[in-house]
This record gives C-alpha cells, structure tokens and sequence, in this order.
C-alpha cells in the first residue's frame, strides 16, 4: 500500500490561534509555528504538504472563501490522495455543507477540523483532532480485485472530538465542550478509538466525474418563527430586495401559524418567484408536511419540505444551487434531488 500524500490548507481558527498577552484575545498564529506544537505530524504514515489561506476568525467565512477554498481543493485533486481543512468551529458546518454542493462526486476525502481549544494551550483538542484527521485523510482500503487501493473516505466530512461526520449533516451545539460538533440525523462514519473503523455502509460512494460549482448566490433569507410573528412582519422579510430563496425555521414536524394571513403571505411570495423551503427548527427529527394540518397547509401553497436536512446544509445548497439555476422551477426542482447524501427520504420525495 503507498504512503498516501495529504495536502494541509489552513484557513484560521481556534486551532492555529494564540492568546494575546495584552487583550487576552486569540489571534491568528503561522502554520510554521502550528507545525512546531505538533512534532507527531512526522510520525504519521501519510506524506505531508500545507498551503494556507489568509487566516481569518471562522465567523468572517462565507461564499468567497468557500469558492476560494473549493478551487484550491479542485486544483489539487489529481496530485494528493486526501485533503484536510483547518478551519473555525463557530461556521465548520457551514463551510462542510458548502463544499459538499461545490465539489460532487470529489472521490476523495476533504475532512475539516479545527479546536477548542487553541493548540498550544496544555488541554488542548486541537492536537488530537489534527492527527486523526490527518490519519483519516490518509486511509486507504484494499481493492479485493485489484492490486491496488482506493480511499476510503470519498466525501466531504467533518471530524471533531472523537467522532467523524458527513459534512452536510453538522451542526454546532456546544461553545464549551470538546464534542461541540454533531449529527443528529445521520449515523457517525467511523468509530474512532484504539481503532479507527470506517461504517461502510454510511459511506457515499461517487458515481459520476468530480464538478466545481463557483457561481452562489447568497440571496438566501433565513426566516426563525416564533409565536406571535405578525403576518405584517413576516410579509417585510419576504420583500427582502435581490431575495432568491427562504429557509423557514418551523415548529416541531413542519408546523407554522395556520391563519389566513399568514398562510397568504407566503402563498403570495411563492407566486412572485421565490423558493420556499421547511426546516424544523428541532435538530433531530425530520418534516413531515402529513402529520398536521398546520404542515400540509404550508406543502399546498408550494413550500418544500426539507425533511431531515439542517438549516446549514439547507442554506448552502440554496445558495450554491441558486447560482446555477437562474429560474425558480429549476431552483426548486434541483432542491428536491438528493445530491450529497444530505437528506434521508424515507421513501418520500421533497
């Protein structure tokens, strides 16, 4: 089996971060310096290279980056056999759900990672996170017909705190704890302990060439119900200039207020043109537009329920997808297809 070549790219983050003496802040440290604090890195079975983005506060991430870092690791992709991102947790998700709509059928693992941490510091977890993924990268599985071997990760995924997660299917729930990153609706990838073991079946597999997607389209409105949400305020968010989608925040299973006026305002921005999308604001669970009249209230005015995705992988597959679509039928209908293995069907159709 040959060493598998692994290319590093260092965006910023609590991982590559100092404490400042005077502020107490953390600001952004080298990759040099990075590699000083983690002398095991020449340990690994793996061959290493870096190349490092401006490093910037993970909340400052958004699609310029993405596409700056989705190019990087396309450019890339025939000269190493795995790729791990170094990267803030506050929008990991964001990023990982992203890169999973920017880079189908990539065949090779992008794993993102970052800390609490920063890893310098004595209780560090960013040196543990940095090492797995790298091993993770690197992994490598036997073809039983051939002599050779493939990866065994072939997707975009996320490892942190001992688990490891298909990007699209993240979330961050904890500021504080070491396990901040988790996937309520989608089973871990591996087990990772004394042994790291791969769930195969969990895996996705690529079917077709590898695609860049470069052109989003960030006019996409996140809408949070809450009781009380006059339809006047809701129908204000609707009107948002250049908006091209929502994601609406629901209740439980799909649920939204079911009177009149509020059903109307969102009818209303449907037939103007603009792609509605359910997503429950529960983080485990799915929407279901047939359990309650409030939900199948929505489905007839033409919202699309997302079922089991998360608003993060929601958000970026609008926004990659609306800047290849130009019409809101094939927004809409493109919305519907499972691209990236981000949502769980059920037997049903979005």
């Amino acid at each position: 089996m040959m060493t598998a070549h692994i290319l590093i790219v260092y965006t910023g983050g609590t991982i590559g971060s100092v404490e400042d003496p005077e502020t107490g802040s953390l600001r952004p440290l080298d990759f040099e310096q990075l590699k000083r604090q983690i002398p095991e890195l020449d340990r690994l079975s793996a061959s290493v290279e870096v190349e490092t983005l401006d490093p910037i506060d993970s909340s400052d991430m958004g699609p310029q980056q993405w596409v700056e870092l989705a190019e990087l690791l396309y450019e890339r992709r025939e000269f190493f056999d795995g790729f791990v991102v170094l990267h803030g947790t506050d929008t990991m998700a964001y990023t990982a759900s992203a890169l999973s709509f920017m880079l189908l059928d990539f065949a090779k693992p992008v794993v993102l990672t970052g800390s609490q941490l920063p890893i310098g510091v004595l209780r560090t977890d960013g040196k543990e996170n940095f090492l797995t993924a790298v091993e993770i990268a690197a992994h490598r599985t036997p073809d039983p017909h051939t002599d050779e071997d493939f990866p065994t990760l072939q997707e975009v995924a996320v490892y942190f705190g001992d688990d490891l997660f298909r990007g699209n299917r993240t979330h961050k729930h904890s500021a504080e704890d070491f396990h901040a990153i988790g996937s309520s609706n989608y089973p871990a990838l591996a087990e990772v302990g004394v042994n790291l073991r791969f769930r195969y079946e969990s895996l996705l597999r690529s079917t077709s060439p590898a695609t860049l997607a470069t052109q989003l389209d960030s006019n996409v409105l996140v809408i949070h119900l809450v009781p009380g949400l006059s339809s006047e305020a809701l129908a204000h968010q609707f009107e948002t200039p250049g908006l091209r989608a929502v994601v609406m925040r629901t209740f439980g299973s799909g649920n939204a207020p079911s009177n009149l006026g509020f059903v109307s305002v969102i009818q209303s921005a449907i037939e103007r043109g603009l792609v509605v999308v359910n997503v429950s604001q529960c983080s485990t669970g799915s929407v279901d537009p047939d359990r309650y009249a409030t939900g199948r209230s929505l489905a007839a005015t033409g919202v699309i329920p997302a079922l089991d995705m998360t608003l993060e992988s929601a958000v970026t597959k609008l926004m990659v997808l609306a800047g290849q679509h130009p019409t809101t039928e094939a927004l809409a209908a493109s919305f519907r297809l499972n691209l990236a293995g981000e949502q769980t069907d059920h037997g049903k159709l979005l």
